[in-house]
């Protein structure tokens, strides 16, 4: 039998990829074995988000090559979309795909095993105009699983190269959507992440629908599905449609991610992000009108180009005011080819890194004081795996994303389960189980509580 092995650099967006490209090889009759071992065709799944991302994809590259040089290597990916000269120029790369005509891997790779010449397989992005339909009816994590909806953005931020990795806005038919959720209902998930490169985006290029739609659809036509989660949504998307089927859902869960990136409107202005602070704000408020209890999880760039101390303090005091629960903080990292990296006034790292220490700090303390709120109440929990560190401890998230650690059992997880929690904390709640909800038992969690 012969055998695959992936390895996946970056987003979600990217697990997602390697999962539909397994379940292609899978079909074939491949075995999938652990990319440190032996394999007759390894895929690398790469990364092109900063420089840094490039470099770990190269050298993951010329790992797989070293493990077995008579393998065929396969490089996929955003990296691979962007820069496919560059991975051709690898030694031992047999075949370059990038971020469409994924399935067509097979027939690559049987081509490299006849012919022996390298493949670039990689064509324009940015003249793809339709969804790559990729099926996963399951995923090697059992407890969450992630479906696609859309692709590509047509924002060009200053500091991003993912509309040329990725190409342009595309949305996945929505029928294809609810069938795939079905098919993932079936399958024993409870929870679905809709996931996208520009999530919240879906639908702006079909006719008559449009995200609001398609959370009203999923929410109607998937019987069995317990939790839906929005793996992140800009604030211009958060429109009152969307709002109103939020309000509406029980199955749309206490928690968005909604991108910030910086709370100073002069940063955003060279950022090229399309809202001020006070539009952001002013959604905020509105969503907390709706859930009193919204957790709100961002996307924070220290020290973008010109980034001076009074506008980090701007952020700093707009996410303190805010109360987001928790902060992605990034250190901003130039980008070769965009126009952030040739701008003036770049910031120094000892600079960037005080500040995201800064931001770390203040995003710890947001977090205990929104877990505090939760002490002692009882929250629905899908636990997801033991705690290595205490056997009989099993981790799992509410759906206001708390991390808590309970006692529990094996056939917990993956269940849907109501745990109290005893101490809240961060990055850890700790709670004890109360019971297993049953399955087609009514939600008794409401969004707005």
């Amino acid at each position: 039998m012969p055998t695959v092995a992936f390895h996946t650099l970056g987003c979600k967006v990217n697990h997602y990829e390697t999962e539909a490209i397994w379940q292609l090889f899978k079909k074939a009759g491949y075995e999938r074995t652990e990319f440190e071992s032996r394999a007759d065709v390894y895929v690398i799944n790469t990364c092109t988000v900063t420089n840094t991302g490039d470099k770990k994809s190269r050298q993951v590259i010329r790992r797989a090559v070293r493990r077995n040089p008579d393998a065929v290597v396969c490089v996929t990916g955003c990296y691979a979309q962007t820069s496919p000269a560059e991975v051709m120029a690898i030694p031992g790369v047999d075949i370059v795909i990038g971020t469409q005509d994924r399935h067509k891997i097979l027939d690559y790779v049987e081509q490299f095993q006849r012919e022996r010449q390298p493949i670039n397989a990689v064509h324009n992005i940015m003249k793809t105009r339709v969804f790559e339909e990729m099926d996963v009816p399951s995923f090697t994590d059992r407890t969450r699983a992630s479906l696609k909806i859309q692709e590509g953005c047509n924002n060009f931020c200053t500091f991003c190269i993912i509309p040329w990795a990725r190409g342009l806005m595309r949305s996945r038919n929505p029928q294809e959507i609810i069938r795939q959720a079905r098919q993932l209902v079936a399958a024993g998930y409870k929870e679905i992440v809709l996931t996208g490169i520009h999530t919240g985006g879906y639908g702006t290029d079909l006719k008559d629908y449009n995200f609001a739609a398609l959370l009203r659809d999923l929410d109607e036509q998937v019987p069995g599905l317990k939790r839906i989660r929005i793996s992140s949504i800009e604030a211009s998307q958060i429109t009152d449609e969307v709002i109103d089927v939020l309000q509406r859902s029980d199955k749309i869960v206490r928690h968005l991610h909604i991108p910030l990136q910086s709370g100073s409107n002069t940063v955003l202005k060279r950022m090229r992000r399309k809202y001020t602070v006070e539009f952001f704000a002013e959604r905020l408020a509105r969503l907390r009108e709706v859930f009193p209890e919204l957790a709100v999880t961002s996307d924070v760039i220290v020290g973008f180009p010109g980034e001076t101390e009074e506008e980090f303090m701007e952020t700093y005091h707009f996410i303190r005011e805010q109360q987001f629960s928790e902060l992605h903080v990034f250190p901003y990292s130039k980008r070769t080819g965009t126009p952030a990296a040739r701008m003036p006034d770049q910031v120094d790292e000892e600079t960037k890194h005080d500040r995201v220490r800064r931001l770390i700090a203040l995003s710890d303390q947001l977090a205990k004081e929104y877990a505090s709120r939760f002490e002692g109440h009882v929250l629905e929990v899908i636990p997801e795996e033991q705690d290595k560190d205490h056997p009989g401890m099993y981790i799992g998230y509410t759906d206001n994303y708390l991390k808590v650690r309970f006692p529990g059992t094996e056939e917990m997880v993956g269940e849907l389960v109501k745990v109290k929690i005893t101490k809240a904390g961060y990055p850890y709640n700790e709670g004890e189980f109360v019971r297993i909800v049953p399955d087609g038992a009514a939600h008794s969690v409401k969004l707005s509580s």
